[in-house]
């Protein structure tokens, strides 16, 4: 099992001064074994913050950040799953499940995380995983929504399934949903298909390291 933190759009401190107080409580160092960013960490001080989290911190460049070591896109494998992180800026127009999914293509992932709209978005298209964790910070998105709910997700990836599990900070009380994604077995067009036993239920589908400043 593996324990992946998605998070992104911070815009600290440009448009916030730090994350919510109840999301800093649930961070807590020693549990999370990897860490995925999808851009506009904007500061060194939050990107420290980040690595006392876990030290295992991989950061794609959003539109705001200006730090030349973080990459446009990133793919990270946990096999059997490949695991892909963009910003998001990429998509025109922003969000656009086509344009993901041919990124996805592109990338040859199973998983796309990107951000950018500073909305939480998940969804399953053609067998990929799309997840966008939202703004963890709660910034303010710009042109997207007049209104942002503060958000992050956690993965529990364990071989082909990943349990997402969505953190949202709503009223003052943080609110948790839970999504399961499984990657669908590729099977072999040669390959003999078993037999199938009648009285069994049919199969069912579920819908850069460390960058130096």
């Amino acid at each position: 099992m593996v324990l992946v933190l998605v998070i992104g759009d911070l815009h600290i401190p440009y448009r916030t001064h730090d994350l919510p107080a109840k999301f800093k409580k649930l961070l807590v160092p020693g549990k999370i074994q990897q860490i995925i960013c999808t851009g506009n960490v904007c500061d060194k001080e939050t990107y420290e913050y980040l690595r006392t989290v876990s030290p295992d911190v991989h950061i794609v460049r959003g539109d705001y950040d200006d730090n030349p070591g973080f990459p446009l896109s990133l793919t990270i494998h946990h096999p059997p799953l490949s695991i892909g992180a963009i910003h998001g800026h990429q998509c025109i127009p922003s969000g656009d499940v086509d344009q993901l999914s041919a990124l996805a293509r592109q990338m040859d992932v199973d998983v796309l995380l990107s951000g950018h709209t500073h909305t939480f978005h998940a969804q399953e298209v053609e067998g990929r995983f799309f997840l966008n964790p939202g703004s963890a910070s709660g910034a303010w998105s710009g042109a997207f929504s007049s209104e942002v709910i503060p958000s992050f997700a956690l993965l529990d990836i364990q071989g082909p399934i990943v349990t997402t599990y969505v953190y949202q900070l709503i009223d003052g009380e943080v609110r948790v949903e839970k999504i399961e994604y499984r990657k669908p077995l590729e099977i072999h067009p040669m390959t003999p298909k078993p037999p199938q036993n009648p009285s069994s239920p049919p199969p069912v589908s579920s819908p850069s390291r460390d960058t130096v400043w």
